[in-house]
């Protein structure tokens, strides 16, 4: 515990950009509006349109709508196909955010660090749409405004890929060795280390620690709660 609060307090004094994912360390954006019923509802569409089999049974089974869509732009990139179940999974996502569940600390650790002049960007692979009405809907978007970047139509540049961060990185004009990525899966992870920025991991549960420990990401690197981030903050400065 003492080398993660260390450690902490390291990255927040050598922090000046800062760059969030949005489902996991700013929100629980399925909380009522599950991910699996979602993914349920592609497949559903996809069979009712004669498309079943562009899955395969195991991919039809899985609950992560962003992976179906994935997997759908992988075998027919740049189709209508593509476009049309990308705004549907948007239209879903805007519907969960009436229901997302705020994260513990997430809204005063945004608030304080964009006070104390830190400048804050979202980098996530769910639509700017959903993140832009999530965030005004809590009063918080200008802490983060211009600097929103979401999926866009080439679903090939979604996280581990580092095109998101490297927007956000350059509409910033933020130097890598003053950057920080904040997010809560392997991917985060991996689009960070491409992108050249360090890494905190944000991890509410057990399985969740132990996928980041499994991604490399080491145990100090690692908070189950933002609390200690944003007491970090509020000590620095």
């Amino acid at each position: 515990m003492t080398s993660e609060i260390e450690n902490v307090r390291e990255l927040v004094a050598q922090t000046r950009y800062v760059l969030f994912d949005f489902d996991g360390p700013i929100c629980q954006l399925f909380a009522r509006h599950k991910a699996e019923d979602i993914a349920r509802d592609q497949v559903k569409w996809l069979k009712e349109r004669g498309l079943y089999a562009v899955l395969t049974e195991d991919e039809r089974s899985r609950p992560d709508p962003h992976g179906v869509l994935s997997t759908v732009a992988r075998r027919h990139p740049g189709s209508d196909l593509v476009a049309e179940l990308e705004e549907r999974l948007t239209q879903q996502e805007l519907k969960a955010v009436r229901t997302a569940m705020p994260t513990a600390f997430a809204d005063p650790l945004i608030r304080t660090w964009a006070a104390v002049g830190a400048r804050l960007a979202i980098a996530t692979n769910n639509s700017a749409r959903t993140v832009t009405s999530y965030l005004s809907g809590r009063g918080l978007m200008p802490c983060f405004a211009p600097y929103v970047y979401g999926r866009t139509q080439d679903l090939s540049l979604l996280k581990p890929h580092p095109a998101t961060l490297k927007r956000a990185l350059s509409a910033m004009g933020a130097p890598l060795e003053a950057s920080l990525m904040i997010g809560d899966t392997p991917s985060d992870h991996a689009a960070a280390a491409r992108a050249g920025v360090r890494f905190l991991g944000y991890a509410r549960t057990p399985a969740k620690v132990e996928l980041l420990r499994e991604a490399g990401v080491p145990p100090q690197s690692i908070v189950r709660s933002l609390e200690p981030l944003l007491r970090a903050v509020r000590d620095h400065f």
